[in-house]
């Protein structure tokens, strides 16, 4: 999920530790990893961790219709300010700093005049060094002791391929972290018959905690649904009732002991939050759920046929079409097009689970994507066009092609994208996916 603004800015235009350019809002210099913290806020706080639809004029005014009722809305806009690390000069795009000879042979020489009691010990055998400096211990935070340098972590990349499924994830250029999760998984039906499932979660920025709450809502929602569908619950079922897993796993971070906010009786307002979306491919069907704005696309093995999105977004932009009051391009041209209206945590307005069951007669992929990817590649034409012609015998790859496509387009969210080849024997035509 995009960037919000936070509620405390630093009001600087540069780093004090090492003179990068900042970003507004940004927490800590994404080069050397210096703690902005301490920087006095603006007179003037803006935040924009919730706000409502735009009240007493005309487009909200209709909003408020039976046909697109009253939401409560989290603003995450594209671009906009927040933790952000700086890449490095001629890095490849998303790559993690590495730890290779160039690292080592940049890293500043010792002051010959610095006493040798002052100079870096050799740590223990095992101790992480950082990739900066090369001599620095990292701490449990995951920054350099010596120079402050932030580390790579280990979510800015994950990668997953099991039999037919495949996700990748990656930081992209401007977060500060991976704050998208998934999970991909495959079990049996009772009557032996394969069943894939994929689940991916993409933080809500505006929210405190979001990588935890993508991270819980995907494992829970996966653990959900590898314990019903064996017992033969219809999948369509099962994916209502991980959904709601996933919503109650997130919900309970706002309660766990020993956070700041604990006994913070507004806690609840900025609890940790996500969206989730899923599909899973059983018995001939596909069955998509989702709470959020993250999509379900459908691209047939044969581009001749038409490709289609399967889900529906809860965010402003669609309220807006829904209610009539903007065609789909003037409204995701809106600035608050993704503002979402639908997310897992315990301060939404109330959790719908959104569910879909499809009957495919013929092959293609399924693509699951966060919004991290489909910003680059938003109508079903513009996601077939980027999917290789052989994502459906090598899903992994892919999926690594599809990442490298919002990368390229500018990387400005997390992106995250699990890809489920469905093949279905020939047979006669019809719809390219049916709903069933």
């Amino acid at each position: 999920m995009k960037m919000s603004q936070k509620p405390q800015e630093t009001a600087l235009s540069k780093c004090p530790g090492c003179e990068e350019p900042l970003e507004p809002g940004d927490l800590f210099c994404g080069a050397c990893g210096y703690d902005l913290s301490a920087v006095p806020a603006p007179p003037q706080d803006h935040p924009t961790i919730a706000m409502a639809v735009p009240a007493e004029n005309g487009a909200a005014a209709a909003a408020r219709t039976p046909a697109a009722r009253p939401a409560a809305v989290r603003f995450d806009e594209p671009g906009g300010s927040g933790d952000f690390e700086l890449a490095a000069p001629g890095a490849a795009p998303g790559a993690a700093p590495a730890s290779t000879p160039s690292a080592e042979a940049s890293a500043p020489a010792p002051d010959p005049r610095t006493p040798a009691a002052e100079l870096p010990s050799t740590p223990p055998a095992g101790t992480k060094l950082c990739v900066a400096c090369r001599a620095g211990r990292v701490d449990n935070d995951g920054y350099c002791e010596n120079c402050g340098h932030a580390q790579p972590r280990e979510r800015d990349h994950m990668e997953q391929e099991l039999g037919s499924v495949a996700a990748v994830s990656d930081r992209g250029l401007r977060h500060h972290r991976n704050e998208d999760s998934f999970a991909v998984s495959t079990t049996a039906l009772p009557d032996g018959s394969p069943a894939v499932v994929a689940i991916v979660c993409d933080g809500v920025s505006s929210a405190s905690r979001p990588d935890e709450a993508s991270a819980a809502a995907a494992s829970a929602a996966n653990e959900a649904l590898l314990e019903s569908l064996p017992r033969g619950t219809h999948p369509q079922q099962a994916m209502h009732e991980a959904i709601v897993a996933a919503s109650e796993s997130v919900n309970s971070l706002a309660e766990e002991p020993g956070q700041a906010m604990e006994h913070d009786p507004h806690r609840h307002r900025n609890a940790p939050a996500c969206t989730l979306v899923g599909a899973v491919m059983a018995g001939g069907l596909l069955v998509v759920g989702w709470v959020g704005d993250s999509r379900v696309y459908w691209v047939p093995d044969d581009r001749t046929n038409p490709p289609a999105r399967l889900t529906e977004d809860d965010s402003w932009a669609a309220q807006m079409v829904s209610a009539g009051l903007m065609n789909e391009a003037e409204a995701y041209a809106d600035e608050r097009a993704h503002a979402i209206t639908g997310w897992l945590g315990a301060d939404a307005y109330e959790l719908e689970p959104h569910t879909a069951s499809f009957k495919p007669d013929r092959s293609g992929l399924v693509v699951v994507c966060t919004d991290g990817l489909w910003n680059y590649a938003e109508s079903a034409a513009e996601m077939a066009a980027a999917v290789p012609a052989d994502a459906q015998l090598r899903p992994l790859h892919g999926a690594q092609v599809l990442v490298g496509h919002a990368l390229d387009g500018g990387g400005h969210d997390n992106v995250t994208v699990a890809l489920l080849p469905f093949a279905v024997p020939p047979q006669g035509a019809g719809s390219a996916c049916g709903n069933t």
